[in-house]
């Protein structure tokens, strides 16, 4: 993990395919979606590390399930959003908010990006030339997360909101979903040449077993149908497939792609 302005973010998978996200400087670290407990206190132990936050985006179990334990070895603020139902959350954050990272030289600042959950969060890291984005399961290398709580037009504005930070931001989300994402958008956009060279390189590191996150803003504009579904040539991949109408607006088409993907 290289270097960032003396911080670094550590990757720690966890189940079968989330990654926890621990940022330090090699004495403190803050983590992120902290799903299970015990690969987060390893790392911590394997690299001398004193845990000082907790960052949650939102509530499902396999991005909280490890802050009680947690919690049980560092007594550090929990922040998270607001309206997303986690009890463990000591700093309620919303739109526009700032975290001051305790311990480390960070500021994070919020955005709200419902969808997936009504009350998600996303942390940017806005100091130039370094960029970070953790987007927990609003935007994924190459699609989008499921739709459990909000509707096509929330999901379709957050992902807006993502797509419009520095093309060099990197995202760090949250499951490494990327090649059967690939997939899709290929099915949906196979004329993308970006799209094709994008395949080949992901295909690569997941061959090699590394993953492929953090990616950029920049390759999700290029690649990532969830945020192309204006183009003309996923509109008409829709059409071909029997799921758009003529005529449709464009949150119909994103609908309709997110539909779609539910079931390829």
């Amino acid at each position: 993990t290289a270097a960032r302005n003396d911080l670094s973010v550590l990757t720690v998978p966890a189940f079968k395919d989330n990654y926890l996200w621990l940022i330090h400087d090699g004495v403190h670290a803050a983590v992120v979606d902290p799903g299970d407990a015990a690969p987060i206190l390893a790392a911590l132990a394997t690299h001398g590390l004193t845990l000082t936050a907790i960052l949650l985006t939102h509530h499902h179990a396999d991005h909280i399930g490890g802050v009680p334990a947690l919690l049980n070895r560092f007594k550090v603020p929990v922040f998270g959003p607001r309206s997303d139902g986690i009890d463990a959350v000591t700093v309620a954050l919303d739109e526009g908010d700032t975290v001051t990272v305790p311990g480390l030289d960070l500021a994070l600042d919020v955005l709200e990006v419902p969808g997936h959950t009504l009350g998600h969060i996303a942390y940017v890291r806005r100091t130039p030339g370094l960029h970070w984005l953790f987007c927990g399961d609003t935007l994924f290398a190459g699609g989008c997360g499921r739709l459990f709580e909000g509707t096509p037009a929330q999901m379709a504005a957050s992902l807006e909101k993502l797509a419009a930070l520095p093309e060099d931001t990197e995202v760090y989300c949250a499951h490494e979903y990327t090649l059967s994402n690939l997939r899709f958008a290929l099915a949906v956009e196979p004329g993308n040449e970006a799209l094709a060279l994008r395949m080949r390189d992901e295909s690569a590191k997941r061959a090699a077993e590394l993953p492929t996150v953090p990616s950029s803003i920049g390759l999700e504009r290029r690649t990532n149908p969830f945020l192309r579904y204006r183009e003309p040539e996923v509109m008409e991949s829709l059409t071909a497939a029997g799921r758009l109408a003529g005529g449709a607006t464009p949150v119909q088409a994103f609908a309709a792609l997110r539909e779609w993907k539910n079931v390829f």
